[in-house]
């Protein structure tokens, strides 16, 4: 019985600890943001709070994963947390509505440079048939910095006034930033930073080798999209006080599954699992669709976080695989691009059909089961990957 893979070294337990506490960072004030943004006049812009965030991070994806494979994976992981830092200190300043939306725009440029920065940086360290493994492990820990976040940040924001909140998860990142800066940079050839890096070309936005798993990604995480814009709603429907219950259930289903998937995909492909994440996840949504009682929601949300859990460090072995070592920042941008609309198109495509009618709740679950099993159709036609891809790679 092994306790630790081979390629748990100090630098992987390093990027792994500075992820966690990464995505504790900003996931910590998430819960308290929309209470503080009707404080401040501006409750009919709740909806803004998160697709701000989401466009940002989507814009931004193709600059840090240009970066990545120029600059190093380390300045882009940097970049990243320390803009968690800034915006940190900045929401008791800017306290009126425009501010605020303007700090959520800012803010998610850190999700779009640092998690690409990682990836790479994970997928240059380990080997190619432990890749699967590294990711689950390595998404683990960013999975649970984004639980005890909103965990930490409620007990927080309970006890202290919201300031008090938002510089926590500043310091909070400022940790992150610590512990980066004792990891030894990966990326072989680096140019200094210059302006002219910040020109796309637009063969440079999309990486064109790995928009079969980006695709499947896209159809698979609708349905993430949905479950965070209707759920608290459909959970209040169905008389359960604790709008955070499901979101709790599935991501403790996703935590223990998210190893074996890895390492399953390692050993016997990544199309494979693939198809039993997106098969699971058509089950989950239609459980959700037919919940007429607590334990039935509760019973999905283990079906939708076991979905989840394969799927994510599944697609980002793929892509990995797929891509060229040259180009990896770039095919991992283009993944989280795939990843950012996917959620963003199921958040408003939910909302449009929901239209605060709790008789359509059957309608929008059902609509997004439906969007999955397109992506299991796909993966059904799709031959088993090859895994000789690696061998004529370079």
């Amino acid at each position: 019985m092994r306790l630790l893979p081979s390629f748990f070294t100090l630098n992987f337990f390093l990027l792994c600890m500075s992820s966690f506490l990464f995505f504790s960072s900003f996931n910590m004030i998430i819960p308290e943001l929309p209470a503080y943004l009707t404080s401040l006049g501006g409750e009919d812009y709740k909806g803004l709070i998160i697709a701000l965030f989401t466009l940002s991070a989507g814009l931004s994806r193709p600059f840090s994963g240009k970066l990545a494979d120029k600059v190093g994976r380390i300045p882009v992981m940097m970049f990243g947390a320390g803009v968690c830092f800034v915006v940190g200190l900045l929401y008791p300043l800017l306290s009126f509505v425009g501010g605020f939306l303007f700090l959520r725009f800012a803010h998610g440029f850190s999700a779009g440079f640092t998690p690409t920065g990682a990836s790479a940086y994970v997928a240059d360290i380990v080997p190619f048939q432990k890749r699967g493994e590294a990711m689950g492990i390595q998404s683990l820990f960013g999975s649970l910095g984004m639980a005890a976040g909103p965990a930490i940040g409620g007990w927080i924001a309970s006890i202290w006034p919201i300031e008090i909140l938002f510089y926590s998860a500043a310091f909070t990142a400022i940790f992150s930033i610590l512990i980066l800066m004792r990891l030894k940079e990966t990326l072989k050839e680096k140019e200094p930073l210059k302006l002219s890096l910040f020109k796309l070309d637009r063969d440079e936005i999309i990486e064109k080798r790995v928009l079969l798993p980006s695709v499947i990604l896209f159809l698979s995480v609708f349905s993430f999209g949905v479950v965070l814009t209707i759920i608290p709603d459909f959970s209040v429907h169905l008389g359960i006080k604790n709008k955070g219950l499901f979101f709790a259930v599935f991501t403790l289903s996703s935590l223990g599954i998210r190893l074996l998937a890895g390492r399953t995909s390692d050993r016997h492909g990544r199309v494979a699992v693939m198809r039993v994440a997106s098969a699971v996840m058509v089950l989950a949504m239609c459980a959700v669709a037919f919940a007429e009682s607590k334990a039935v929601l509760l019973a999905s949300g283990v079906l939708f976080g076991a979905a989840v859990g394969m799927y994510s460090p599944t697609t980002t072995a793929w892509v990995v695989d797929r891509s060229l070592d040259r180009f990896r920042g770039r095919a991992l941008a283009t993944m989280y691009i795939f990843l950012e609309s996917g959620i963003g198109v199921g958040a408003v495509v939910s909302g449009w059909l929901y239209s605060n009618n709790p008789e359509n709740f059957k309608l929008v679950f059902l609509s997004s089961g439906s969007i999955a099993f397109l992506g299991f159709l796909i993966l059904i036609f799709i031959k088993r990957d090859r895994k000789s891809y690696h061998s004529h790679h370079q």
